[in-house]
């Protein structure tokens, strides 16, 4: 299954190679051409009608990890986040660096202090042990700025589940890549599979001033705190209640009119769909909507819980939905779309 595969890969912002040759594998039979920009960006093209608009497709292809910023000298490695990673969520958990297995350790609490143990570990606290004695035995297979990567197998759960790492954003690869599948002689296609969205959208920005589109649609993996220990209005989204249309975040203020554009075109093809109500965070679409002169954008969101975490979890119908909402939003684009 390609969401499988694409959520074991490793590829954190800045080593999204084995992401990209995947994707490029997958969607090459489907489009016109293929090319790889200079900042690591995936674009492929697919042609349709002579003066029809251009549409722009995205999802990013990095991941969170973490990276190795010292080998100290009993062998034990200290590292830094790479994208948004909370320092409480790391104690204990197995990573993979480089190859080798590895577990991130701290003082055990027996040895903590009573103040110490009252207080959430931070970063300088943690490292990396891969059973080395020295730091010479560690740099026999490990250097500075090598990346470390949760190690997580993909899983269904129960009837309706998927766990898996790097769902932020994998699965909104994935559902490009089902959507490439597809025709769409009324627009010419232009699907982008960014670097660097973790560390600051630096990919899209790239790919949307090189393209020029005329509308952008960009699908993320987003938050849903759908727990009941959480006060329902603090959810943000709900898995199992469709893609989440975002109405505004850090970096974007999504148009009202594209907005009910998108909620009469759900509710005619009885597509369930619910709005993203938080505006923390970011997305790619931050970069897009400002690029140039400016270009129309929407953010369509799989909701995933317990997002940039070791194991995250999203429903099978919320994918399969946001599969056939953005394909019902590129058949509508020419006659019903107004950008």
């Amino acid at each position: 299954m390609l969401l499988k595969t694409l959520s074991e890969l490793q590829g954190t912002s800045g080593a999204e190679k084995k992401v990209r040759d995947l994707l490029q594998e997958e969607i090459t039979p489907y489009v016109d051409s293929l090319a790889v920009d200079k900042i690591g960006n995936l674009i492929a093209v697919k042609k349709g009608a002579k003066n029809s608009p251009k549409v722009l497709l995205t999802a990013h292809m990095d991941e969170v990890a973490l990276m190795v910023t010292e080998i100290t000298p009993d062998g034990f490695l200290k590292f830094r986040p790479v994208g948004g990673i909370d320092p409480r969520i790391l104690v204990s958990k197995p990573v993979k660096v480089s190859g080798i297995n590895g577990v991130i350790g701290s003082k055990a609490i027996h040895l903590q202090k009573t103040q110490e143990r009252q207080q959430a570990l931070k970063l300088d606290q943690l490292y990396i042990d891969i059973g080395a004695n020295s730091k010479e035995e560690a740099e026999r297979y490990i250097k500075l700025g090598d990346y470390a990567y949760f190690v997580t197998g993909f899983e269904a759960l129960g009837q309706a589940f998927f766990k898996g790492k790097a769902f932020d954003d994998r699965v909104g690869c994935y559902v490009i890549v089902e959507t490439l599948k597809k025709r769409f002689d009324n627009l010419n296609l232009v699907a982008a599979f960014t670097v660097q969205e973790e560390v600051g959208l630096r990919g899209s920005k790239v790919a949307a001033y090189h393209t020029q589109p005329d509308f952008a649609l960009n699908i993320e993996g987003t938050i849903s705190a759908d727990m009941a220990h959480i006060e329902e209005e603090e959810w943000v989204t709900e898995l199992g209640k469709g893609p989440a249309l975002s109405i505004q975040d850090q970096t974007t203020l999504y148009n009202p009119l594209l907005i009910k554009q998108v909620v009469d075109l759900a509710k005619q093809n009885k597509i369930p769909l619910q709005f993203r109500r938080g505006t923390s965070g970011n997305n790619d679409a931050g970069k897009i909507h400002s690029s140039r002169t400016g270009i129309p954008t929407l953010s369509i969101n799989v909701p995933c819980r317990y997002i940039h975490s070791p194991a995250s979890m999203v429903r099978q119908d919320d994918i399969q939905n946001t599969i056939q909402l953005v394909e019902e939003i590129l058949r509508a684009i020419p006659d019903h779309f107004i950008f």
